[in-house]
């Protein structure tokens, strides 16, 4: 589905006062925000830090209120119509498209791992103010410590792998509790006193997504910001939100590949030199450059029909609240982990491959369009492929689904 279809979206544009941006007006409004950040991106991913002026154009568009419904503010779009913006956001520059992502990412942990009552004003708060949530939940990352002070919390250490926190209003994090090990997860304002976030993210690739690390001293966490009702991973539904995690970076891969093939199709039309022994006047004749298109498309075409039923999917167990069982729990993760292998391994092949029709031209040091591939590969080694397809072989031999966990 393209973002023109989100023009005509189920929900009305006139439901609620708060919204910044009608509904009719979204699609044009991604279309506008993609074509500026698209020139620029080469120039900031060299640069890395902070996407300052980009988060602040997010925070105008009103487009950070998009998953929410619209009784408490929001747009009230579909996972997949959310999910689409996130692929082309992702297209013009995959950092953007990530911390937009992981802030939806936030808005669906709080509503899955929270009761209502807490988390319908943290929305209506996003929707009106333009709140940005930044990412502190890593569950591999054991080193921050949480000291229970009846009725309140107190959070010490260090997260790492902290997606958006950088100019962020509120935070999810998580920290393991002293003594029994559990996991805590709270959702508070970046700001309060205790928590730093530090600006040391210097990867090879995603250099704009702040996803350094944030300390954590003598931080008090109330008792009402505890994400504890129903809690992480508790039940069926609660189980989506790794399902959702999931499937943004599946649409933030295929955003990336989908960039990488534009840019291959634009030198090999404009700049490239056909090879001598192909005796054809211009490139895009080569018979084996147009094999490799031909790889190219069908690649792309399989993963955006596997991501957007995997989206449909997820709506539908979305939509079932507290009745969905773990077998329908189970056939979504199914569904998005496909997406996810087959993102990934396409991505991986056509950022590699776009080379060798695009030209040396394509090469050179200032268009960085090595980008596309460093950013693909170093998002994709946080969740190891080899695992998914396991899982997947489980379900493919044994009709057996993936056990629920923060990255299945």
């Amino acid at each position: 589905m393209s973002a023109s279809a989100l023009a005509s979206g189920s929900a009305s544009a006139t439901t609620n006062p708060l919204r910044e941006v009608p509904r009719e007006s979204i699609a044009q409004t991604v279309v506008r925000l993609s074509a500026d950040f698209a020139p620029t991106a080469a120039e900031r991913d060299e640069r890395g830090g902070t996407p300052k002026a980009e988060r602040d154009a997010l925070r105008e568009s009103g487009l950070l209120a998009l998953s929410i419904p619209g009784e408490y503010g929001g747009h009230g779009a579909s996972w997949r119509e959310t999910l689409q913006v996130v692929r082309e956001l992702s297209q013009a520059d995959s950092s953007i498209g990530h911390v937009f992502g992981f802030h939806h990412l936030m808005l669906a942990t709080v509503q899955l791992f929270a009761r209502p009552e807490q988390w319908q004003p943290w929305l209506e708060q996003t929707a009106r103010r333009r709140w940005f949530w930044g990412n502190a939940l890593n569950p591999l990352d054991d080193r921050a410590v949480c000291t229970v002070h009846s009725p309140w919390r107190e959070f010490n250490g260090r997260k790492s792998f902290c997606s958006g926190a950088i100019d962020s209003e509120m935070l999810i994090a998580s920290a393991h509790e002293q003594g029994s090990g559990a996991l805590v997860i709270a959702a508070m304002p970046t700001a309060r006193s205790g928590i730093t976030v530090e600006p040391d993210w210097n990867n090879i690739g995603q250099r704009q997504t702040d996803s350094g690390s944030v300390t954590f001293e003598a931080v008090r966490v109330e008792q009402h910001e505890l994400l504890a009702d129903p809690g992480p991973l508790s039940t069926p539904r609660s189980c989506l939100r790794p399902l959702v995690s999931q499937l943004i970076l599946a649409n933030i891969y295929l955003g990336i590949a989908e960039a990488a093939f534009l840019a291959a199709k634009h030198y090999t039309l404009n700049e490239s030199r056909p090879w001598p022994a192909a005796n054809v006047a211009h490139m895009e004749d080569d018979p084996y450059v147009l094999g490799h298109y031909g790889e190219f498309w069908v690649g792309l075409e399989a993963v955006r029909v596997l991501a957007d039923r995997a989206a449909d999917r997820l709506d539908a167990a979305w939509h079932s609240g507290p009745s969905l069982t773990t077998h329908e729990r189970g056939d979504v993760a199914v569904a998005v982990a496909t997406a996810k292998v087959a993102a990934t391994r396409t991505g991986l092949d056509l950022c590699t491959r776009m080379f060798e029709v695009a030209g040396a031209r394509a090469t050179h040091g200032g268009l960085r369009l090595d980008r596309h591939w460093r950013n693909l590969r170093t998002h994709t080694l946080h969740d190891p492929v080899a695992y998914k397809l396991r899982e997947l072989g489980e379900w493919a031999l044994k009709r057996r689904h993936p056990d629920p966990s923060f990255y299945s």
